[in-house]
């Protein structure tokens, strides 16, 4: 009878394995702190209860998953609302389903004990940038709060490096540094940096990091199910941070558990989206409005066309 019954549980758990939909999630960058209810949802098995058995996937180049969604290559991937409205705009067939940061992380930064007090101070400076486009946009729109334009500033390609060319001088700030990263990194380094926030100058908030799939099957019940098993990540990140922490780093112990990402991560919980499903559509309005204006889009899309709610 004992035989049985093991052999009975263990047909069902096999049926249930094998009843299980999948997803293929790439992510926009190596796994970290900005990704924590991927990976307390699959650590603490929310994906599983919602049926769904989910891969998560480190991209060799990070401009590629939405791309990939887009051609039908992967099933989902981790973006940005900025980027989506980009690619939405250029004819890529991309819908949101979900949010997974809330907020805006990207900033102007500069060195905390350095002559920049305001973003009026940046006239004559250097500012390094990473990706020109959009971050011209945000830089335009901030130095407009305060008189001035990109004429009176020298722009500079620091490529990735960020916090190490304000650090060494090369720049005196930095547009697209991520808050919860860049002045981790700089104060770990014994150089303390301020930012200036986007969206307190200038910029309409928006979503930094969403979850967008194919427009050909925006209606798959898989993505309800998995934005049920984000949101149960999320609330249990918040109601217990510590052992979240430690359910996070499980993943990958070895890269994951360093100074940089402890401090990240305590930066970062505010900021997951509470509501991973829910769309508030005058806000994407808002700032589809901004990158028309700005001249990065055409056009300002009704939103029901690039972002829902499952």
């Amino acid at each position: 009878m004992k035989r049985l019954t093991a052999l009975l549980c263990g047909c069902l758990l096999s049926a249930q394995a094998l009843a299980a939909d999948k997803v293929e999630l790439l992510l926009d960058w190596f796994i970290n702190p900005d990704h924590g209810p991927l990976i307390i949802a699959q650590q603490n098995g929310y994906f599983a209860e919602q049926g769904l058995e989910v891969s998560l996937v480190e991209p060799a180049d990070p401009s590629m998953p939405p791309k990939l969604v887009a051609a039908g290559k992967a099933d989902m991937a981790v973006s940005y609302q900025p980027q989506l409205h980009l690619q939405v705009d250029q004819g890529l067939p991309l819908v949101r389903v979900g949010t997974l940061v809330a907020t805006p992380l990207n900033s102007l930064v500069v060195l905390e004990d350095g002559p920049i007090k305001s973003i009026a101070d940046l006239k004559g400076k250097k500012v390094g940038f990473s990706v020109s486009g959009f971050e011209d946009a945000l830089l335009r729109a901030m130095l407009g709060q305060h008189g001035l334009t990109l004429e009176d500033i020298e722009l500079i390609n620091v490529n990735w490096s960020l916090s190490p060319s304000v650090i060494s001088g090369q720049a005196d700030a930095v547009i697209g540094a991520f808050r919860n990263f860049e002045l981790n990194q700089m104060d770990i380094e014994g150089h303390p940096g301020r930012a200036f926030f986007v969206e307190e100058e200038g910029v309409p908030a928006y979503d930094e990091l969403i979850l967008v799939v194919n427009q050909s099957v925006r209606n798959d019940d898989r993505w309800g199910r998995f934005m049920t098993a984000l949101e149960q990540a999320t609330q249990y990140i918040i109601n217990h941070p510590d052992a979240a922490w430690d359910a996070f780093v499980s993943y990958k112990p070895d890269e994951l558990d360093t100074e940089l990402n402890r401090r990240a991560w305590r930066d970062t919980l505010t900021r997951f989206a509470l509501r991973p499903a829910a769309l508030d559509q005058g806000r994407y309005e808002r700032f589809g409005a901004f990158m028309q204006a700005q001249g990065l889009t055409e056009s300002n899309p009704a939103v029901d066309t690039y972002a829902i709610s499952p």
